[in-house]
């Protein structure tokens, strides 16, 4: 069973509108209005995305952000925001968000964005590899995993670079904290440094 995109949004209309256009794609959703009541249904039902309003009261989507890492360290979140902000993108990026939205967004951002993030369940020990070259890049991968050397994968796309960065991500030590997978394409290159690196304060007030 495909795992739910779960919307958390305290304006009843948007939330009704974000429903709908994912609902038409045949993509289960769930939705709360508020932190608290998100929580409840982590616990209870099968979640692959959380899509979060920012600005929410009384548990804003950075404190839920924090809790969902918490908790559900690999499950990816989006957070939606009217500030658009470098200071604000990067905040939440550094607080452990899979991406972010700036509203008004378009119903196909919204949906590439779910199509991005919302994948099957972790492969794990599952992956299964047919060829002796992929077989020996896993037991290399798995070695990998149990070192504290930073590793770069090259290929060209669609090669399983990901697939392989996951899942040495999954065998390493480091498996139940977040894996956040950055789209460096799609950062424009003024806030590519900030997100990767982090930032002063006030660094951006011009």
């Amino acid at each position: 069973m495909q795992p739910a995109v779960l919307i958390v949004e305290d304006d009843a209309n948007l939330r009704e509108a974000l429903f709908d256009t994912l609902n038409g794609d045949s993509i289960p959703v769930l939705t709360a209005s508020n932190g608290a009541a998100a929580l409840d249904i982590l616990d209870s039902k099968p979640v692959g995305l959380v899509v979060s309003d920012l600005q929410m009261e009384p548990m804003d989507g950075v404190t839920l952000l924090g809790k969902i890492r918490e908790l559900h360290p690999t499950l990816p979140a989006v957070l939606m925001t009217a500030y658009g902000t470098i200071e604000n993108a990067v905040h939440v990026m550094q607080k452990g968000a899979a991406d972010y939205l700036v509203k008004p967004f378009a119903a196909d951002e919204l949906r590439a964005m779910v199509g991005q993030y919302l994948k099957a369940p972790s492969q794990g020990d599952r992956l299964i590899a047919a060829d002796v070259v992929t077989t020996e890049l896993l037991q290399v991968a798995r070695r990998v995993a149990n070192t504290q050397v930073t590793v770069t994968l090259n290929g060209p796309s669609g090669c399983g670079k990901e697939v392989f960065a996951r899942y040495i991500h999954e065998q390493s030590a480091r498996a139940r904290q977040p894996f956040v997978a950055i789209n460096c394409a799609a950062i424009p290159e003024t806030m590519l440094e900030a997100v990767l690196f982090g930032y002063e304060k006030g660094a951006f007030t011009g």
